[in-house]
């Protein structure tokens, strides 16, 4: 403890704490003014995602494009996504715990940070996935039939929670004793940290059970799904990370290193090949074995019977993905900025499609009755997405906002107000 919060009588928890909190609200809601521009854009975009998202409520689903033949569209494809891009964030952990990455420990709290923005915006596509959100009690325990263990829809419910309470912890433990001029106690945060490494994989590994567990849909039954899951998670979440933190250099000024941009870059040159070796493996397995379960891979990569909505979406996935790959295996590329972010979002948007629209909708055409019923994205869903992916960039902002002046202790409760106090 250091010798300014031995020497305040005010310093226990019951009155650092509520300082804290009160300290965070304020620094979330102050800033310069293209931090009130950006926020006020999210927000913009998220009304208009709940306005959509009210009609659908009063409506009903028949707002979406999805059918009795398509019933997982946009909003699951982007929830997929997000689990990934949740447990892409680790990326950040296991260098700094595992290989005491010292350079990494100053900006791994970024990776935690995403991990949480990533979850909320998980929740929220399942949310307005559900026709009738007010049943939603039926999922909790004691309340409702959870189906706990039976159901893995139940196993997902649990890994997603258990997985933002971790991260709320590791993040909100970390900022509070760095708050109060402390060193934390490894007793309180290393522990979850190991834990939320484990727990990165299960929750990526469960969604990718409770996919290819589904035996009336050919196109998921791979026991490829998980490794894939993963391979293209550790492609998005580096991908997101690299940019953020070039972002938050530029913009705030933060002397952000460039180790961890050079260690995060190294990690998408091996996954993204990885990535798109298992997508060459899953599309040889399909067409070379050939019989009827291919109808979906067909209908995907080439279209099925003059229906081909989906073609132009998975090859300009395969495109980006092949570029970005290209891209950074380019020798020194962290040293050409530019270069590294083209790289970086032409890999995050070609996961997103290939993760997303490519993976869900296909499952679903043709149907198990040998039906084609083609299906894109209504604009309500559009809307409604949009709006969620506004609420995740503002949890992420704000926590950004409220983390950096901490880390970098220009926010220091001791250093700088406590003394007044």
């Amino acid at each position: 403890m250091s010798q300014a919060t031995a020497a305040n009588p005010a310093s226990s928890h019951a009155v650092t704490y509520p300082r804290f909190l009160w300290r965070a609200i304020k620094l979330s809601t102050d800033g310069p003014w293209f931090f009130y521009a950006w926020m006020t854009l999210l927000t913009a975009l998220f009304l208009v995602g709940v306005h959509s998202w009210a009609v659908q409520v009063r409506d009903g689903m028949v707002v979406t494009n999805m059918t009795d033949q398509v019933s997982w569209g946009l909003y699951i494809a982007n929830f997929t996504f997000m689990v990934g891009l949740a447990a892409g964030g680790v990326m950040m952990v296991i260098p700094a715990y595992l290989y005491h990455d010292e350079e990494m420990h100053e900006v791994v709290i970024l990776g935690e940070i995403l991990a949480i923005a990533a979850i909320v915006m998980c929740l929220g596509f399942v949310m307005v996935d559900l026709g009738r959100p007010d049943r939603f009690w039926h999922l909790i325990p004691g309340i409702g039939r959870f189906n706990w263990p039976i159901s893995m829809l139940t196993w997902d419910v649990i890994v997603l929670n258990g997985y933002l309470l971790l991260n709320l912890h590791i993040t909100g433990y970390l900022l509070y004793k760095r708050f109060r001029g402390e060193k934390p106690d490894k007793k309180w945060y290393l522990p979850f940290v190991y834990l939320s490494i484990v727990w990165a994989i299960s929750i990526h590994t469960v969604t990718a059970f409770l996919y290819c567990g589904l035996g009336g849909r050919p196109f998921w039954n791979t026991a490829l799904l998980a490794p894939r899951f993963l391979a293209s998670a550790f492609v998005s979440g580096p991908a997101f990370i690299i940019v953020a933190m070039l972002i938050v250099r530029r913009v705030a000024g933060i002397p952000i290193g460039e180790a961890p941009i050079r260690t995060l870059t190294g990690i998408m040159r091996v996954t993204i090949l990885i990535s798109l070796l298992m997508v060459i493996s899953e599309v040889f397995t399909e067409f070379y074995t050939g019989g009827s379960h291919i109808a979906s891979a067909e209908y995907l990569y080439f279209g099925l019977h003059g229906f081909d909505s989906l073609v132009p979406w998975i090859w300009t996935s395969i495109g980006m993905m092949t570029l970005s790959a290209i891209l950074l295996l380019k020798p020194r590329v962290y040293d050409n900025k530019p270069l590294l972010v083209t790289a970086c979002c032409l890999a995050f948007v070609g996961v997103w499609i290939e993760k997303g629209i490519g993976l869900i909708i296909p499952a679903f055409v043709p149907s198990t009755l040998h039906e084609i019923v083609e299906y894109l994205p209504s604009q309500a869903e559009w809307k409604i997405t949009v709006g969620i992916w506004a609420l995740g960039l503002m949890v992420f902002t704000l926590a950004l906002r409220v983390a950096i002046p901490i880390l970098t202790d220009q926010e220091s409760l001791y250093l700088t107000r406590g003394r007044r106090a």
